[in-house]
């Protein structure tokens, strides 16, 4: 009789590298701040240390490492959905753009 198997479960040491690696992309991004870098190259840092954390924090605990469909559902299909609407909405403005010229008329 084969086990039936409720869920993936993952070593703790992973989750407490990933709080390690977590910790240490705050610290040095407060250090851009502490260090009192200026101009893109601050930006640049605090961008970068916010995806990363996005990143780590998307990929190990909402499980999209491990689950292929998760990814599919909650990163490709919304992006997806709103590109389709903003086509939507392009064509609409185009619409009532030429169906404002045909009834007020051109400027002068």
């Amino acid at each position: 009789m084969a086990e039936h198997v409720e869920g993936q479960q993952h070593p703790i040491s992973v989750y407490f590298w990933i709080w390690g690696l977590l910790f240490v992309l705050s610290t040095l991004s407060y250090m851009v701040d502490y260090l009192q870098f200026q101009g893109y190259l601050r930006w640049t840092l605090i961008i970068v240390f916010m995806l990363l954390k996005a990143g780590l924090i998307v990929a190990v605990f909402m499980h999209m490492m491990w689950e292929r469909m998760a990814l599919w559902c909650a990163i490709l299909i919304p992006p997806g959905a709103i590109l389709v609407f903003i086509g939507l909405m392009s064509a609409e403005a185009d619409y009532t753009f030429f169906t404002r010229l045909v009834f007020f008329g051109a400027a002068p």
